[in-house]
């Protein structure tokens, strides 16, 4: 028999929820085939099975958050009419547990334990540090982590309640003297006719999405500044080159590659918007590593993959990028160190049509930049009407360390690569 266990899915990864089996119990697995799905603080993935065989049994059921190695299933490696035997045998698992009458004393101490976490068990560095630089007692923080440990989701949780929480004491009437608290539980409205709603749980991927904005809206000041530019000379040059460039290299030429480029140079220039904060600190990053969101299919979440290095990559070597990246989120086959590092981030809303939107800072950054979509636009160029193609650059930065000055003479410098391309530059 061969243990499946949950597996470390990145370096402060310390537990993770298995959303989807995608085989069951007596099902044939081969060696590196799917097996199950499994959802972190950091990606969505695949994992694959360990072995050939046949799965005896399932030990985990979907939606379960365990910890790291935890073993969550078993596969038989002999033949499938085999598969009955270990199953039944595994039931003497129970009764290895009888030796625990044993120690009676044990459930003492239990009884007068603290219902706080006890956050001097295992934590991640991520959690430690968020408790540390939100000045966080994590006795007051429920943990729903395995044993009770306390996860980042839970931090951020906590967070979120305490901001909710201050907002209602601020906005609440005061009762009135005469007024006595009421005790009566209203009854709903009978429905008098077919339910015009539905009501289906949120994806854990969903609730950790919801989970992280409301986390970043919390934590750094969202300013948001818009910038027109003229993105004819690129329009000009792709049609010029797109079809050769599908032919080539097996993949088409987009816009977000020469705006990946335009923004990696202009972190270059202005490494303030290439930073993050740590507590009163700022870090300035060496390395250029910038995350492209991708929307999954069905509305099912968003994902941002990193493209580390990118100042170091051209044109050709970021499309590669983007669409590798993209295809693999969407099929979920990204590795952890793939969604990690980031350093600066772009939202390319303008492939669904939008012109510009504020986009949310992915912590711990201090800025990202949306792309909206390149139209056909009349403009006035000396005097004259004409007809450009143009597109709306809009960057949100945390003014909490990027002042609106120094926001803008990043735009513009990415507004002047962009309008000044030259035929040479892939």
């Amino acid at each position: 028999m061969i243990d499946v266990v949950m597996p470390q899915m990145g370096e402060s990864i310390v537990e993770g929820t298995l959303t989807k089996w995608l085989k069951k119990a007596g099902d044939r697995v081969e060696r590196d085939e799917p097996l199950f799905e499994i959802s972190t603080d950091k990606v969505d993935s695949e994992i694959p099975s360990p072995a050939a065989g046949t799965l005896a049994e399932q030990l985990v059921m979907e939606g379960a958050t365990v910890a790291i190695n935890t073993v969550v299933a078993r596969i038989n490696e002999g033949d499938a009419a085999a598969a009955p035997a270990p199953v039944a045998a595994a039931a003497p698992e129970p009764v290895a547990a009888a030796p625990a009458p044993a120690a009676p004393a044990a459930p003492a101490p239990a009884r007068v334990a603290p219902e706080a976490p006890e956050v001097n068990g295992p934590l991640s560095p991520l959690v430690r540090r968020m408790a540390r630089e939100y000045k966080i007692d994590l006795n007051q923080v429920r943990g729903t982590g395995a044993g009770g440990r306390i996860t980042k989701a839970d931090v951020e949780s906590y967070m979120a309640a305490q901001g909710a929480r201050t907002v209602a004491q601020a906005t609440a009437p005061s009762p009135s003297p005469a007024q006595a608290p009421s005790t009566e539980t209203v009854a709903p409205l009978p429905r008098t006719g077919p339910a015009k709603t539905r009501m289906e749980a949120m994806s854990t991927m969903r609730q950790k999405i919801a989970e992280h904005m409301i986390f970043s809206k919390r934590t750094s000041a969202h300013v948001t500044t818009v910038h027109k530019v003229d993105m004819t000379k690129i329009a000009k040059l792709r049609d010029k080159l797109k079809g050769q460039f599908q032919e080539r290299y097996g993949f088409g030429l987009t816009f977000l590659p020469f705006v990946t480029r335009a923004a990696a140079e202009g972190l270059r220039a202005f490494p303030i918007v290439n930073a993050s904060i740590e507590g009163t600190n700022v870090l300035y990053h060496n390395d250029v590593n910038i995350g492209i969101a991708v929307a999954l299919e069905g509305g099912a979440g968003l994902i941002v993959p990193v493209i580390r290095n990118a100042d170091e990559k051209n044109v050709v070597g970021l499309q590669r990028s983007i669409v590798d990246l993209a295809g693999r989120a969407r099929s979920k086959q990204l590795k952890p160190d793939e969604v990690t590092g980031g350093t600066f981030s772009i939202t390319n809303f303008g492939s669904f049509g939008s012109l510009f939107a504020t986009p949310v800072i992915n912590q711990p950054q201090v800025a990202i930049l949306g792309v909206g979509a390149v139209e056909k636009t009349p403009v006035v160029i000396d005097d004259a009407i004409a007809i450009r193609s143009i597109s709306y650059l809009a960057l949100t930065f945390d003014h909490r360390l990027i002042d609106g000055a120094m926001a803008d003479q990043y735009c513009q410098k990415v507004k002047t690569i962009l309008e000044n391309w030259s035929d040479q530059i892939l």
